[in-house]
């Protein structure tokens, strides 16, 4: 009886802790890219162009495409379909500062749904071009809570920016 109610006390104690956790959080990356601004958010600006550099594009090579709306800037719209790697959303632009920032609605549909927004920004440095890229969102349910709690998202997602960063660098300076 004693273990029964250990394990108990220390299962209720992983259930408060994993509540406790901050449901919002924010995910940032920079890269300098000798290019000016303009050519660097052309990239991000048309979704055509995200196949170039885009880290999770590489991961299913049967990956369906579809876009909607303006072919570029606000209103344009980008979804995909893939393996359980790349999974199933879409991306809307909602707002668009040319050459400075783009901010997007990103949908996650599946392997789990979520809504976070994902924003640009480029600015001039001597160098070239300082990009940002940084997504905000929630961890509303326990579930994303907890796996924020027990997992580095932060290196996670990091990972795929750094990538899509260099492969986005690499693409600007080679137009």
């Amino acid at each position: 009886m004693t273990i029964l109610i250990g394990v108990l006390i220390v299962l209720l104690g992983l259930v408060a802790f994993v509540v406790s956790r901050p449901g919002k959080f924010r995910f940032e990356r920079t890269a300098i890219v000798a290019a000016p601004p303009g050519r660097v958010f052309a990239l991000v600006n048309d979704f055509h162009h995200w196949t170039t550099w885009s880290p999770w594009d590489k991961l299913d090579p049967n990956l369906q495409r579809s876009y909607s709306g303006a072919s570029s800037g606000a209103g344009a719209g980008y979804a995909w379909v893939g393996n359980r790697k790349t999974g199933e959303g879409r991306m809307t632009i909602i707002e668009c500062d040319a050459p400075a920032r783009i901010d997007i609605k990103l949908e996650f549909i599946k392997p789990f749904a979520a809504t976070n927004t994902t924003i640009f920004s480029f600015t001039p440095v001597n160098e070239g071009t300082r990009v940002t890229w940084a997504m905000d969102g929630e961890n509303k349910s326990f579930m994303t809570k907890a796996f924020s709690a027990f997992g580095n998202m932060d290196k996670f997602i990091g990972r795929d920016f750094e990538k899509g960063l260099a492969a986005m660098k690499a693409e600007a300076e080679r137009r």
